[in-house]
């Protein structure tokens, strides 16, 4: 069968579809564009920073060579082609000014190593490589650590251009010659800090539907203009600035706080006993429950509306009791919305770190506070990148958990 042109018809359909697939493509081509720009790209580049180490060996090229022969483990100094090797590499890394990113990468997994790096570079930077050998007994005079052999079993050990070092440091492990090995106990905070996550994020979840869910109901069967009017104080937070709303907070809480105050003059509270809401991981999830609860009323909201009166009339006409009209018919229909809520709520509360830096004090701060740390203020940004990379690892499996155990087509936002 051919077509108007002559052609046949199933090829002629064939174009026909290929130029409608194109001209969808194209209309979704700058939303995939923004997406990959803004989304994809960011996550991969993280991805690779978290393994990423090629900073030793594109400094110190002849020295991570010249220590591939020699044995950490013996507990003997590394010999002069070592030296000779290291004193050639830092007269160009000194005068590129890449010795003192070196020794804050080494100073990452050995205190002290980043002023060792500095001082050192002062004083190499007069030596000529080519008639001033051998350099060993030099290097020592110029600072004793060139002496001690766990200086550069750190400078070999990290060496490696694809390195798990940082996935180690954020499980509170480290990279050593003999493998991964614990942190010291005093440094070993960050699984810690990844459970009090976890747990505070489920609690916050967890106030969020307690609070919400009355208010998503009263809002879904109200009539439309009163409903329409008290909408508009559930999104006026949305109106204000979080930080403005956290530093509230900072100022109910405190001892000399408004809440406080009313529970003394109410005789609740003594004076010289007044309660510590600030500070702490109560302060946290207060504050964090209050600024995440529009999450969770917005979808349980949108569901409840979806939700016929009819349905409650005919189990209530078939003998049931408003609790058991409420708890067989209406809560199962609103599942979706709690649902879609929680999972909203509890992504957003992994990953808050404004709010908890500001009330939350040593013991309420999140893995979040960490990571802003570490790319801000340590300059540390591959173990950022592992631990945000733990971080999406964990939220991923908690979402393949939900979805196994409660199915995520059963979540619904209207």
């Amino acid at each position: 069968m051919l077509a108007a042109d002559g052609t046949p018809l199933k090829k002629s359909l064939a174009r026909a579809l290929r130029l409608q697939k194109m001209r969808a493509l194209a209309l979704i081509a700058p939303l995939l564009i923004f997406v990959l720009v803004s989304f994809i790209i960011p996550i991969v580049s993280m991805l690779f920073r978290s393994v990423e180490n090629s900073i030793v060996a594109d400094t110190l090229p002849l020295t991570v060579v010249e220590l591939q022969a020699w044995d950490s483990d013996s507990g003997e100094l590394t010999g002069e082609p070592v030296f000779a090797a290291f004193v050639a590499d830092m007269v160009v890394a000194i005068e590129a000014k890449q010795h003192t990113r070196l020794g804050t990468r080494l100073n990452y997994e050995q205190t002290g190593m980043s002023s060792l790096f500095r001082k050192s570079g002062r004083k190499i930077k007069r030596m000529d490589p080519a008639t001033d050998a051998p350099f060993k007994d030099k290097l020592i005079e110029v600072d004793k650590k060139w002496g001690d052999v766990e200086t550069w079993r750190v400078i070999k050990t990290h060496s490696v251009r694809i390195t798990n070092g940082y996935f180690l440091n954020a499980v509170d492990m480290q990279r050593t010659p003999e493998g991964a090995q614990a942190q010291p106990e005093d440094k070993q905070i960050l699984i810690r800090l990844f459970g009090r996550t976890l747990i505070m994020s489920l609690i916050i979840t967890g106030s969020c539907i307690l609070l919400g869910y009355p208010v998503a109901w009263i809002l879904a069967n109200l009539p439309m203009r009163t409903a329409n009017v008290l909408m508009i104080l559930v999104l006026l937070p949305f109106w204000t600035s979080l930080l403005v709303r956290t530093s509230a907070w900072k100022v109910m809480l405190q001892q000399q706080g408004v809440i406080n105050e009313v529970l003394v003059w109410l005789g609740m509270v003594a004076d010289d006993a007044r309660l510590v809401m600030i500070n702490n991981q109560l302060g946290t999830i207060i504050a964090m429950t209050h600024i995440l609860l529009p999450f969770m009323i917005l979808p349980m909201y949108s569901v409840m509306q979806t939700i016929q009166p009819t349905y409650l009339r005919a189990a209530k006409s078939m003998g049931a009791t408003n609790w058991t009209a409420f708890w067989r018919v209406y809560f199962p229909l609103s599942v979706p919305g709690i649902g879609a809520g929680s999972i909203l709520v509890f992504i957003l509360a992994i990953g808050y770190d404004i709010t908890p830096e500001i009330v939350g004090g040593t013991k309420g701060v999140f893995i979040s506070n960490r990571i802003a740390y570490h790319i801000s203020s340590s300059l540390n940004w591959g173990l950022a990148a592992a631990l945000g990379t733990i971080l999406l690892a964990v939220v991923l499996i908690l979402y393949w958990a939900y979805d196994k155990i409660v199915g995520i087509d059963n979540v619904k936002l209207g």
